[in-house]
């Protein structure tokens, strides 16, 4: 029988020639062909005649996956077999395309699963199975599935720790072999639609997402094999177009990445985070918290990585380790972006009060309306009412402060409720002006700047006492988490350090000097009664002037009634009640 003469392409593979740079035969016309494979030569001389810099990404023998001696990467065999045959054959290859050199072991993996997932995610198919066939770690580099074009050298394999290790759970990788259509846009949000997508990344079969949507294997000019350049997420924008982001202080931040002292940015080239985009918080491989790929488990980490004053100019770290603070260390893996705060499990994490994607630190705006830092957070409405983006801060603070409520209060009262927002209540008796103006048309006592027309942010009394190292209620020496000293204990000499918080609005001498209510000096000064006595900074729903005694220091008078407050008009009232050992049955002022 007489043997078939070898094809150019198989003299050129034997050669060592990528396929990738010969022209197709059956397309040459046959008396062409030597001076076709003659040119094919000629740009192979040239190719290798490049300089490195110019050979990185367009020539496959200058990339990691030339896994022969001759390649740069440091995972690679011994031998000097050509850079094509670790993955194709021209014969007797795999029925997967493109003429596979590999063998499919069946491999079962984890895949990716998030509470925000929309796609159907199966096991991998198509392309994804063949890169993951050295990616997995389970087969060798030079096992492949033809022997007579094998490159057949040391059996090396990817382990843990190697780039481009990905193992079996592909659960803390982007999600893959999944059908990418428009129904799915629509259904997820944002996303594009993919057939708004760009040219540079394919879809396999015409809708479903594989490696090689976003990797090009032969390329590598971009890094990381990436199909297009991927600073500024450029990449991962091409699909996700995420609400609010553009304006956003992480797309913007021009905070220099060189003062992080973590390891885990060694797998980006950005020198900013507005150049790191997505990928300041998120790895799209091996990532640490697995659920919506975030770089670090614990969720705060992800944060607190530039928040440290390395990246960012606050310090918020420092703050989380105050004596009052949002403990946001306590828990992980509670929080989930479709939580209904009616029924959440307690905890705190930084996004539940900042949404990362649509925050900035520019920009101003008005109490209630909610603070550029917290815009995009969700929040609960004064009724109870989830809300996906929080229109007010009062309603941010309210997910974890009024129906469930995770503080414990710091004074015993005889009325009210743990339910905060019930306290705010406009329909209440009186209440400080957070969702709106105040109730009284005379506070003698405001200091310049306020009236009885200001409204307050919850964070204007709860928040950091060291504003230069970030402002909110992150962290404080002063508790609840208040930005300056408010003392609740019976016997307090009166000073302006021990109710500084009251004297941020209210004018101490006012006070001291019976203005709005005659007996103010005698109380505070004389009997050394705190503030927090008859006062509840809240609002109640019953008395005026935000009476609400405290239940350790007031009791009821020795008749058995009480106690009670009555409003007799204006600056005008009567007690029944104990206080101090002191009987006041119906004592008017």
């Amino acid at each position: 029988m007489m043997k078939s003469k070898p094809t150019p392409e198989m003299s050129a593979v034997k050669r060592g020639v990528p396929l990738a740079a010969c022209p197709p035969v059956n397309r040459i016309p046959l008396s062409n062909t030597r001076t076709a494979w003659l040119t094919c030569a000629l740009l192979v001389t040239a190719i290798i005649a490049l300089p490195a810099h110019a050979q990185q990404g367009s020539n496959i023998a200058e990339t990691k996956h030339n896994l022969a001696a001759s390649g740069p990467g440091s995972v690679k065999t011994s031998g000097s077999a050509n850079s094509c045959a670790f993955c194709h054959t021209p014969h007797a290859a795999s029925p997967i395309a493109p003429l596979w050199n590999r063998e499919d072991p069946g491999t079962y993996y984890q895949t990716y699963e998030s509470s925000t997932l929309v796609a159907s995610v199966g096991q991998p198919t198509g392309s994804s199975r063949l890169c993951l066939s050295c990616h997995d770690g389970t087969i060798a580099l030079a096992q492949t599935l033809n022997p007579l074009n094998s490159p057949g050298h040391t059996q090396v394999y990817l382990a843990p720790g190697d780039a481009g290790y990905l193992g079996t759970d592909l659960s803390d990788d982007h999600p893959i072999s999944f059908e990418y259509t428009s129904a799915l846009a629509t259904e997820k949000g944002q996303l594009k639609d993919p057939n708004a997508l760009p040219t540079e990344l394919p879809l396999e079969s015409g809708q479903v997402l594989q490696c090689t949507t976003c990797h090009d294997p032969h390329d590598d000019r971009f890094g990381k094999f990436l199909r297009v350049d991927n600073t500024r997420s450029a990449l991962c924008r091409t699909c996700h177009e995420i609400d609010g982001f553009d304006n956003s202080s992480h797309a913007n931040s021009s905070a220099s990445l060189a003062s992080a002292t973590n390891a885990s940015w060694t797998n980006l080239k950005a020198q900013t985070v507005a150049d790191a985009g997505c990928e300041s918080c998120h790895r799209p491989h091996t990532a640490g918290g697995h659920q919506r790929l975030l770089r670090y488990e614990p969720e705060e980490n992800n944060c607190l990585d530039c928040h440290n004053a390395t990246v960012a100019r606050t310090d918020i770290a420092s703050l989380l380790n105050s004596i009052s603070k949002h403990p946001v260390e306590q828990t992980t893996g509670v929080h989930d972006p479709t939580e209904n705060p009616l029924t959440m499990r307690e905890h705190v994490e930084c996004v539940d009060c900042h949404n990362p994607h649509s925050m900035t630190a520019s920009g101003t705006a008005q109490a209630p309306v909610i603070r550029p830092s917290m815009a995009g957070a969700s929040g609960l409405s004064d009724t109870g009412l989830k809300l996906d983006k929080a229109n007010n801060e009062y309603e941010v603070c309210y997910k974890c402060h009024s129906v469930k409520n995770f503080a414990t209060p710091v004074v015993d009262r005889w009325l009210g409720t743990d339910n905060i927002a019930d306290e705010f209540k406009t329909t209440n008796a009186s209440f400080h002006p957070v969702q709106t103006q105040g109730r009284s048309s005379s506070v003698p006592s405001l200091i310049a700047g306020y009236t009885t027309a200001t409204v307050l942010y919850c964070t204007d009394c709860h928040t950091t006492n060291t504003p230069d190292k970030g402002k909110g209620p992150h962290g404080s020496a002063y508790s609840p988490m208040l930005g300056a000293n408010y003392s609740v204990t019976d016997r307090t000499p009166e000073s302006p350090q021990a109710y500084a918080l009251c004297y941020k609005c209210h004018s101490r001498t006012s006070i001291l000097e019976d203005q709005s209510f005659r007996k103010h000096k005698e109380h505070i000064d004389g009997k050394k009664t705190p503030c927090s006595v008859c006062h509840d900074p809240h609002g109640v729903r019953e008395n005026t002037h935000l009476i609400n005694f405290d239940r350790n220091v007031v009791s009821a008078a020795s008749n058995g009634q009480g106690p009670t407050f009555t409003d007799l008009g204006n600056r005008r009232g009567s007690c029944t009640l104990s206080c101090h050992g002191e009987n006041h049955i119906n004592e008017s002022y």
